[in-house]
């Protein structure tokens, strides 16, 4: 184990493994490099901009202090520092990347995997209050509000974990044969390991809003008007949206870990199949919190007018607006349930 370490510090190691995985290295900063480099930093600072001014929105106004806003504000979180990390990677990618020691490109690809890890649970956990506003059980009450603290706590530290294992030792350092093709200092089985994990999440989400889908088709029919129809266009928009942007960064680790080295050349080109996946961290804002009707509100006041239309806002049907007290509703969804007739009856103020 000592010499394992010993090696994180090499300055030639990285080399070795990408001469071992890689049919050429592309050291060359092309011209269609660096336009390629240059849009994804462009589109990773619209997403830190975008997931900041929901975090804003969420902090300042305390109509968003209940369960669902804060599940919404932790995957804008995460969203915001997958960005971040995403500019990092491509920053210190192509020549760069020789030059890196194993620990310096252990923290690289580290950090990509623990943001967006972090992402993937927070959907997770959005899935979960969703299903439990709608299955009206109320996990989030007053003098509970830690169990919600504890469900983001988890959802980090499982990605900290997920993300920092190849640094702590489950990679291919001294073992060429057993290395990955696109991450060529990862362990194949640690990549089919990630792989399988997120499709267990993606499995999980789907069955949970394949559950919603059935409890408000049961509901009565007085209830299969406008605002039914706006669930499921969201569940449709969200299922749709996840499954396009990480299906196919799940095929290519898929497909890395059955290829011999060298045997599948679209291997090579990886690098595209994850920063599609990365659209998902700027569309996230958009599916989750952008038909909220008072996010829609608030978010471009704070654009325009630096923060002017934080207070309390009034509800579309022109009554006036009411603050809700922390953590007290599960969501939404819960807090039109008050109505007698289904649980599946929404707030004016918006239609997620």
């Amino acid at each position: 184990m000592g010499s394992l370490y010993s090696e994180y510090l090499n300055p030639n190691k990285v080399q070795e493994h990408y001469n071992y995985t890689k049919e050429t290295l592309e050291t060359q900063e092309t011209t269609s490099r660096q336009v390629a480099s240059a849009f994804i930093v462009i589109l990773c600072c619209a997403i830190v901009v975008e997931n900041l001014l929901v975090l804003i929105a969420v902090a300042r106004n305390s109509k968003f202090h209940s369960a669902m806003y804060l599940f919404l504000g932790n995957l804008a979180a995460s969203d915001l520092l997958a960005g971040v990390a995403f500019v990092a990677n491509t920053l210190l990618s192509g020549s760069v990347t020789l030059r890196l020691t194993p620990v310096q490109w252990f923290a690289r690809e580290g950090s990509a995997f623990i943001t967006l890890s972090a992402s993937v649970f927070s959907l997770l956990a959005i899935a979960i209050e969703r299903h439990v506003a709608i299955a009206k059980v109320k996990l989030y009450g007053s003098d509970k509000s830690c169990r919600m603290l504890l469900l983001i706590g988890a959802s980090w530290l499982i990605s900290l974990v997920l993300g920092g294992l190849p640094i702590l030792g489950w990679n291919c350092l001294g073992h060429l044969e057993a290395c990955s093709t696109v991450l060529p200092l990862y362990a194949k089985h640690y990549v089919l390991c990630v792989v399988t994990i997120f499709s267990i999440i993606l499995l999980a989400i789907v069955a949970l809003y394949v559950r919603i889908y059935c409890v408000v088709r049961s509901s009565h029919a007085d209830v299969a008007g406008p605002q039914t129809l706006a669930l499921l266009k969201t569940v449709t928009i969200v299922l749709g949206v996840f499954i396009v942007c990480w299906l196919p960064a799940f095929s290519i680790l898929l497909l890395d870990y059955a290829c011999p080295v060298h045997s599948c050349p679209i291997l090579y080109k990886a690098h595209y199949f994850f920063a599609f996946a990365t659209l998902n961290s700027l569309l996230n804002p958009v599916i989750y919190t952008w038909r909220s009707r008072d996010l829609r509100r608030e978010v471009p006041g704070r654009c325009s007018a630096g923060g002017r239309g934080g207070g309390a806002r009034t509800e579309a049907d022109g009554t006036p607006g009411h603050h809700l007290l922390p953590l007290r509703s599960s969501s939404s969804l819960e807090r039109g349930m008050h109505m007698p007739t289904s649980p599946t009856f929404l707030e004016g103020n918006t239609v997620v």
